[in-house]
């Protein structure tokens, strides 16, 4: 189950359940887009991997009690700005690498 983290890793930008501007790395770490195509450039700084868009979960129960009610977001913040000069250095290390093969 996804834990849909509040925030943004980085700018702690205010990422609810339904926000389109969420990504998730498929370690279910959470940045905005902002900051996934200006800071990170599609490179989670927690493992090299890509992102994509997390998924929103139903607000409504619409079947068997798969909902936000029954399973809520998580409301533990993990704000930890990233280095940009750092990550710089981490994410050139994989520009040839697509995200599909990190």
């Amino acid at each position: 189950m996804l834990e849909l983290r509040p925030s943004c890793e980085h700018c702690n930008k205010a990422l609810p359940p339904a926000s389109a501007e969420a990504r998730i790395c498929s370690f279910e770490c959470t940045f905005c887009a902002t900051c996934v195509d200006t800071v990170l450039g599609n490179v989670c700084p927690n493992c090299g991997g890509g992102f994509v868009a997390r998924p929103v979960r139903p607000a409504q129960d619409r079947q068997g009690g798969n909902f936000l009610g029954r399973y809520p977001a998580s409301t533990t913040v993990r704000h930890r700005p990233v280095d940009p000069a750092a990550h710089a250095a981490f994410r050139a290390s994989l520009e040839d690498v697509p995200p599909d093969a990190r």
